[in-house]
This record gives C-alpha cells, structure tokens and sequence, in this order.
C-alpha cells in the first residue's frame, strides 16, 4: 500500500480542508457551549485534532475534533467536579489510557463492526445533522450543538411549536440561496473543476454579502447577532491568554477526576473506532486506517489538548463526511484544516463572526443528505431482511438514543441474525418430514456450535423407532462436546432401546479421542448398527 505524504497533494486538498475549516469552526463552538466550557477550548480541541492527530494518524479521510457524542459527559463532568481545570485533567487521564488502548491493540475491536451497522450509524447521523440543522436555517438558534438525540426527556411538541413560531425570512433566504449555489456547483461540470473555489466557500462568502446588504438597506430581513458565528476577539496578546484555561493539577488526587477520566477514555475510543469504521468506507481508494495507531494518535492529541485548555476529541463523523464529499484525497485535507483554525481565530475573528449560521447550516444539510439519501435505504433493503432489519434498527436507535446505544441495539439485532442463521445451518436433511422417512441422512455443518444443540435434539427426538439413520460429519471441522455427548447418548442409548439403525460418518471412534486429539480434525468412520 502506498504511503501516506504528509505533504501530498496540497493543492488538491486544500479545497476540502478549508470547507471543513467552515464547517468545524462553528461546531466546535457550539460543542463547548452546550458542554459548560469556555468557547475556545472547543476551537483549541478542533486546532489539535488537526495538527497533531491529523499528523500522527494514517487516515486519509477521518478529522477529528470535540464531539456531540461527549457532550453530556463534559457537561456532567464539569458539574460534578465544579471547576473546569480539574476537568482538564481527566482529559489527561483519558489520554493516557487512549495510549495504553493503542499499544495492548485495542483497536482490532473495530473488525467486529457489520457493514448493515456502520452503514446504519452513518445514515442516522446523517439525520440528525438535518434535524439539527433545520432550526438554524429557519433562523431559530436556541440550543446549537446539544445532545446527538432529538427526543431529549421526550419529544417536545412545544419546541415545535415554539420553532415555526420564529422563523426568520432573512434566514431562510440565505439558506435557500446557499444551497442553490451548492447544489450548482456539484451539477455544473464547469464549476466542479474549479477546485480551488469550492461551493462551501462561494456559499459562505454569498450568506455573508447578503446579510451586509440587509444591514445596509436597514431592512428587516438582517440577521441578528446570536444567529451569526460567535468567536472570541482578543484585543492584545494578554486578551488571548486570559482565554486559554491551564489545568489544576491537584485533580490528579481527587478518585472522582480518574472515574471521569476513564469514562471519557472509553466512550471516545469507541466512538472513534466507528468513525474510523466510517471513515474507510466513505474513502473512494478503500484504504484501511490502522486503528491501533489512530488510539495512539487520539490519545496524544487528548493529552495535548487537556494540557492547553481543550476539550477531549474523537473522530467525527460530520466532519469527516464533508471532508469526503468535498473530495479529500489525503489527510493533508485534515492537517490544513486545523492550520485555517488556527490563523484564522488569531488573526481574522471579526471576520468569522460576520458568517450566518443558516448558510453553514446549508452545507451541513446537503452533507447530512448524502449520508442518508433514500438510494442507501433502498440498496439494503434489496440485500434482504437479514440486511435490512439490522440497518434500518441502528438508524431508528441512533436517532432515537445516541450514537454508542444505537450502535449497540443495531449490533445485538445483527448478532440475533447472524444466530439465528447460524442454527438454521446446522445441518441438512435428506427428507424434509421425518415422520414418513424411513432412511434418514443428517449432514452436518462445517462447525456445528452449542447454538445447534436445541435443533438437532429436536430432529433426533423426532425420529421414530425401526428407522435409518445416517448422521454424516465427514465435511465437519468443529463439532461442540455438547453436541458430541447428545449424538452419542441417541446412539449408544436411544437407538438401541428403539431398535434405531444409526450410521456415524466422519467421527472419531469416542469422546475421549477429541479430548486427546484437540487439533486434528473429524477423521475416522464408526459405524455402528443397531
């Protein structure tokens, strides 16, 4: 596999790395408001997962950053232990353990991840991104980032109401226009070429033009100040040191700080492990991302940015979404958008602050339809049932829960599947109605587990007496002692007491030579007639 330069493709990743520069600025804002936390420990969090893991990890798609996902853990957190710089240090803490994950290889866990699931998780944040999103396009911000549910204690009718009830036109116009020049851009071959002016970037500088002419005009469609970006603006070098908060290192004694920390720890891992999952499968090469590196690379980049007042990051999806479809090549794209977070909240933040949330919300709303456009429901639901049941429940348990319960309920459901199939191919019968066989041929599985014991007792307890049977085990490589035991216990006993012919194919002479012979195979005939 070809190595990934740090340095490659520059120029054709700078595009992408500057729409998820747009897109992860007013993220990382809205996730250290909704987590208690100071405004810019959120940008420092997006800063470093772009520079350091962005450097470390070899993802070529994945961005990390503060995620949605953690949220209500920080929140927590920084409740309980009532200061954010003892929270810092149990973003050190989780850090640390992230390493220690990486060198043990924790990260093979992610092999284990169906496609129906992944694909599902992908589809339902999708989702949310438009729900989400849709307040602020209309022009109503009253809570940015939050939980990743929409039924937070319930689904709240209330806010609906409260929702339409105030809609801003100005909004809805820059939305409609933003997407308009969006949706251009990707139709019009002529303008796609024009990488180095991507459709993000036209819409943002379109959503801000418009805007300033509704202020100018002095007309009523001017979009107020609470629904633009909201970025601190250092005055003087001591301005912006005052923003940055430095841990209280007393919190490495407190058990509550080393609980949370291991909290956080865990659940990002594991949420970056699915993105990483994700990830992979939204790059058009199909490389496949060291997960063990990228535990490592996740768990410096925590470390570092708990040390500077950040808060603890993962992979993320939304973001990593929109560095695909903005056709990221590289994690070049990831690094140079960390570079733009950190020139552009040092040096041009009146200018940021000048950036509509209903146009970003624009370009996030396209990425969350590409994420759960109806061709991807309709693909698996052509796969079958077995595909389609376990999909369609992550997306429903994702939008309903959060991502890691969602994950899990579409996981326990895919599993039950994948049992239930696995019994059903225990074995294969000559005649389907064993009531009316006189001769009777069972062949066994490849492997043939405990899962298989309830089936084929029943076929055997169904068998009536005078009968043939041939119980053939020649194509089998495991045989569970379990089921060992029960097939011996039908010959030796059962079928002497029923005068049961029974012919053993491809088994070892007892249980006693499996015992002996662990590592060999199903290897010598016994026949025995009754």
């Amino acid at each position: 596999m070809k190595k990934t330069s740090l340095i490659g493709g520059i120029k054709e990743n700078f595009p992408s790395g500057l729409v998820v520069f747009l897109v992860a600025l007013p993220l990382c804002l809205g996730i250290a408001l909704a987590s208690g936390a100071p405004p810019l420990s959120g940008v420092i969090a997006g800063i470093v997962g772009g520079l350091v893991v962005g450097t470390l990890s070899n993802s070529n798609i994945s961005v990390s950053g503060p995620a949605a996902g953690l949220t209500a853990i920080v929140l927590t957190a920084i409740t309980d232990l009532g200061a954010f710089e003892l929270f810092l240090c149990a973003g050190i803490i989780a850090g640390l353990i992230q390493l220690i994950l990486g060198f043990v290889r924790a990260g093979s866990i992610s092999n284990y991840f169906p496609n129906n699931v992944i694909e599902g998780m992908l589809a339902a944040i999708g989702i949310i991104i438009i729900l989400k999103q849709i307040p602020h396009a209309l022009g109503f911000d009253k809570d940015y980032e939050g939980h990743e549910s929409i039924f937070d204690n319930g689904l709240n009718f209330g806010y609906f109401t409260e929702l339409f009830g105030a809609v801003q036109p100005g909004a809805i116009i820059i939305t409609l226009v933003s997407v308009g020049i969006l949706i251009t851009w990707d139709k019009v071959h002529t303008l796609k070429r024009i990488k180095m002016l991507p459709g993000a970037l036209v819409a943002v500088v379109t959503g801000i033009v418009l805007n300033q002419i509704f202020k100018m005009t002095g007309s009523s469609l001017a979009i107020q100040p609470q629904h633009l970006v909201s970025l601190p603006v250092p005055q003087s070098l001591d301005d912006f040191k005052n923003l940055v908060t430095l841990p209280d290192f007393t919190g490495f004694t407190n058990p509550k700080v080393w609980i949370v920390g291991a909290t956080i720890a865990i659940v990002a891992s594991i949420e970056t492990l699915l993105c990483i999952e994700a990830s992979d499968r939204l790059d058009v090469q199909r490389r496949i991302t060291d997960t063990n590196l990228e535990l490592k690379a996740q768990g410096i980049g925590n470390l570092i940015s708990s040390f500077i007042g950040g808060l603890p990051m993962t992979s993320v999806v939304v973001r990593s979404s929109a560095n695909a479809n903005a056709g990221a090549t590289s994690k070049s794209s990831t690094i140079i958008h960390g570079i733009l977070l950190l020139i552009c909240v040092l040096s041009i933040p009146v200018v940021l602050n000048l950036i509509p949330l209903a146009t970003l919300a624009a370009v996030l709303i396209l990425v969350g339809y590409k994420l759960a456009k109806p061709a991807t429901f309709k693909h698996f639901w052509h796969l079958g049932k077995f595909q389609f049941i376990p999909f369609v429940a992550t997306v429903v348990a994702v939008v309903a829960t959060d991502l890691l319960k969602g994950v899990g309920i579409g996981l326990a459901i895919s599993i039950f599947y994948i049992l239930q199939g696995n019994m059903k191919r225990a074995y294969y019968l000559s005649k389907e109605k064993l009531d009316d066989a006189d001769g009777i041929t069972i062949k066994l599985a490849e492997e043939v587990s405990f899962l298989n014991k309830a089936a084929i007792k029943k076929t055997l307890k169904n068998i009536k007496a005078n009968s043939t049977v041939t119980i053939d085990a020649r194509g089998t490589s495991y045989i569970a002692t379990d089921v060992l035991e029960m097939i011996q216990d039908f010959a030796n006993i059962r079928a002497k007491e029923e005068d049961i012919t029974v012919e053993l194919l491809g088994f070892k002479t007892s249980y006693r030579d499996y015992e002996r012979d662990e590592d060999s195979h199903i290897l010598v005939t016994h026949r025995r007639a009754m």
